[in-house]
């Protein structure tokens, strides 16, 4: 998922766990004193919630605030490809599976959510079936059904003409899904038959092939259950009906979305969920640095959870005391460069492969904020996504580029001088920082990148996802940064290399990339039960689109949180890019 993505991609846990129990909320971290109000918190030390929750409180009450430098992709549940809407949409969206809060690589544990337990394959692995809790309820106090699951997965993955912005696994894996047209168009009311809802508690999902990591697939938000008396395709934006621990009091597009207590949520039926806040308010379209001073004065959380900008970095970094209460992590992301493989002449590897020795990734590093920002890439799957294997297939001496062999690259494919186009979103400055050496780089090699500057909450709707625009604007070049959608070799590289994936809107395979070999590597993947089997081939497909130079990877992406002084029970998670986990995060603030 996009990470900042999805999905999203894209960017793409946390709080307290019932699962868990109650010792997990005060091993190890600060403690909030429930009596008093406004209390700002001791602190527990640098990149201490990436190790156990930080300031852990059952206090209830108070309003958390967070900040957005844009407007997200969708809050629709089966609209969104962005890990921090992943992340937020478990408030007022229950998946069928979903990952248990805590903290670093803890947080990746898969843990039933609205299902009763995890999956039960068959058929060897074609077949899942889950069973849904008892005594669910939406926010109306209407019961929640498993004909509710299947309409949402229907909704979501095929009505792309309507619902593009999500993936589309389902469509791709499910017996039939080629062919149905989604529920607006399917005048039956039938729905499609490969997802069975025998009884009012019981989904059955049936696949074209094996799928190992099915429980991941369902993990996503796509899964939770929409009433399909109340969607509106697109709008259903603007009344959602939540089925989590809050629902929306308000919702104002490009805004602002204001979420209180869901009334008819039940504890019973959530081990996960605590309902802390009193209200949570989300601002959209605030300033980066804005965002940067109000969650230092601990009035805000950033949303996106990518991080401080750089003039905030450096003041967190000179001061031992600043620094104490942050949190610095890899974000299982890559920060890339996409190149078009159907904007001429990058239909030619060798120009493709000009671009990757021409690239000095010191310079793009130090943009992005510096070696705790990132480290260095050279493979396509970061190093804690399994699968990843040590190799640097365009090595240059310090990684600082190699003018003399792009140029020997370009003469192979024909060319002398190359001029493109560059995109990257207006409102990440970093990523305009990182673009803007890029282009500094590119021309030492006689490759002229002009940038073209786009919003995030569009950008893969409008512009950099959607083929045409691309081919047709010349942008031969795409800035990109990529989280696993689940922690593995597969969920991280199945939307941005299989030729299936390519979209006409939404688009997240950015380079249009469509190897025969690679896709069938992926399908061979994703039914192979044994581990290590199973990853040795998601090395081979790494090597295979490095080989074909395709994209560029540039840094393997690190975030550094400042922790907001009156938030309670944060803990930095590997499931949502290392952002704090939305889940169950309170205020000792009144």
């Amino acid at each position: 998922m996009e990470g900042n993505p999805p999905i999203m991609r894209r960017s793409a846990l946390a709080a307290i766990a019932a699962i868990g129990s109650a010792s997990l909320l005060v091993a190890g971290c600060s403690k909030a004193d429930d009596n008093k109000n406004d209390e700002t918190t001791k602190s527990a030390g640098a990149n201490a919630a990436t190790k156990d929750v930080v300031n852990a409180s059952t206090k209830k009450g108070g309003t958390v605030t967070y900040e957005y430098s844009d407007v997200p992709d969708s809050f629709d549940p089966g609209n969104t490809y962005y890990a921090y809407m992943y992340n937020l949409s478990r408030l007022y969206a229950r998946p069928l599976m979903t990952f248990q809060p805590g903290a670093g690589e803890k947080g990746n544990t898969l843990v039933p959510d609205l299902a009763a337990s995890a999956g039960v394959p068959s058929d060897g692995g074609k077949t899942w079936t889950y069973k849904l809790r008892t005594g669910l309820k939406y926010q109306d106090g209407t019961a929640i059904t498993s004909k509710d699951v299947k309409y949402a997965v229907e909704r979501s993955n095929f009505a792309r003409d309507v619902l593009s912005l999500g993936p589309n696994y389902f469509q791709q894996f499910l017996v039939g899904g080629d062919k149905y047209k989604g529920p607006y168009k399917d005048k039956s009311g039938k729905g499609l038959s490969s997802i069975e809802t025998p009884d009012d508690t019981t989904v059955v999902f049936h696949l074209k092939t094996a799928f190992q990591e099915f429980d991941y697939l369902v993990a996503s938000p796509q899964t939770a259950p929409v009433p399909q008396a109340k969607d509106n395709g697109v709008d259903y934006v603007k009344n959602i009906v939540s089925s989590g621990s809050y629902k929306f009091e308000s919702y104002a597009d490009g805004k602002q979305a204001v979420l209180v207590r869901n009334e008819n949520w039940d504890a019973k039926s959530d081990p996960l969920r605590k309902q802390y806040p009193d209200k949570i308010v989300v601002n959209l379209k605030v300033a980066a640095e804005t965002i940067d001073k109000d969650v230092l004065a601990g009035k805000a959380i950033d949303l996106g959870g990518g991080g401080v900008q750089a003039a905030t970095q450096a003041q967190l970094l000179t001061s031992a005391d600043k620094k104490a209460n942050t949190d610095n992590t890899y974000g299982g992301r890559l920060v890339y460069m996409a190149i078009n493989t159907k904007v001429k002449p990058f239909n030619n590897v060798a120009c493709r492969k000009a671009v990757q020795f021409a690239i000095d990734k010191v310079s793009v590093q130090t943009a992005e904020g510096g070696p705790i920002r990132g480290d260095i890439a050279s493979t396509v799957l970061p190093p804690d996504i399994p699968g990843y294997a040590k190799s640097d297939v365009y090595a240059s001496t310090d990684s600082k580029g190699d003018a003399a062999k792009a140029k020997d690259q370009l003469k192979a494919c024909g060319k002398s001088t190359i001029s493109t186009n560059i995109s990257a979103r207006s409102d990440r400055p970093q990523e305009i920082d990182a673009a803007t050496a890029i282009i500094a780089s590119l021309k030492k090699a006689g490759i002229n990148a002009t940038l073209k500057q786009y919003p995030s909450g569009k950008y893969f709707t409008d512009y950099a996802g959607v083929p045409k625009f691309t081919e047709k604007q010349n942008i031969g070049l795409i800035m990109m940064q990529w989280g696993a959608d689940w922690p593995s070799g597969y969920g991280f590289l199945q939307q941005i290399l299989n030729g299936s994936a390519i979209g006409d809107s939404g688009n997240t395979n950015l380079s249009q990339y469509d190897n025969k070999d690679v896709n069938a590597l992926l399908e061979k993947a994703i039914g192979t039960q044994d581990n290590a089997a199973r990853n040795g081939l998601y090395t081979e497909i790494d090597k295979k689109t490095m080989d074909d130079a395709v994209l560029v990877p540039l840094t393997y992406f690190k975030v550094l949180l400042a922790r907001p002084q009156y938030a309670t029970n944060l803990v930095s998670t590997a499931a949502f890019s290392g952002q704090y986990d939305y889940l169950n995060i309170g205020t000792t603030k009144k």
